[in-house]
């Protein structure tokens, strides 16, 4: 990470960030199923080879965890981010199985201030994220919360806001 955070100026639209590579494993989908999401397809291979899933497979909300790391490693932690107010889409389109590698991109659709709060901007995000055949598996949208770097009429930084 920079010395100096990405703020709200830094998301302008088209902007991509990559995502990953992150390598599945089965152990990791069985431990997440075990405590989150425990059918028997998340939680051993030859339940998962008998469905439709064809494998092992990791739940729809680890795939959704496992976006959330890759977006924090690529630009969420090396930015002045403020949270975000929801999930606008979540589709989970291909099973991901254990072995699988998985990487994408984020590209910033929309940036724009918020006008109830001042210093701080929202930027609107499309995830793709793809196996090692690059096959489509998650796709998400989601907007971000950012501070600005200067904000307006105060002229100070963030950090000093904080």
């Amino acid at each position: 990470m920079s010395a100096e955070k990405l703020s709200f100026e830094d998301f302008e639209p088209g902007r991509r960030f990559a995502l990953g590579p992150k390598l599945v494993l089965a152990e990791e989908i069985i431990e997440f199923a075990a405590e989150f999401d425990p059918q028997p397809m998340h939680l051993d291979e030859a339940a998962g080879r008998a469905s439709i899933l064809g494998g092992l497979a990791a739940s729809g909300w680890h795939t959704s965890a496992m976006l959330m790391r890759m977006m924090a490693d690529s630009y969420i932690l090396n930015a002045l981010c403020e949270g975000a107010p929801g999930i606008d889409l979540m589709e989970w389109r291909k099973p991901v199985l254990s072995g699988d590698t998985l990487q994408g991109h984020s590209t910033v659709l929309e940036a724009r201030p918020m006008r109830s709060r001042p210093g701080i901007g929202i930027a609107k995000f499309r995830h793709e994220v793809e196996n090692q055949r690059g096959e489509l598996v998650c796709l998400s949208e989601n907007s971000v919360m950012i501070r600005m770097r200067l904000a307006p009429g105060i002229g100070t930084s963030p950090e000093v806001l904080a």
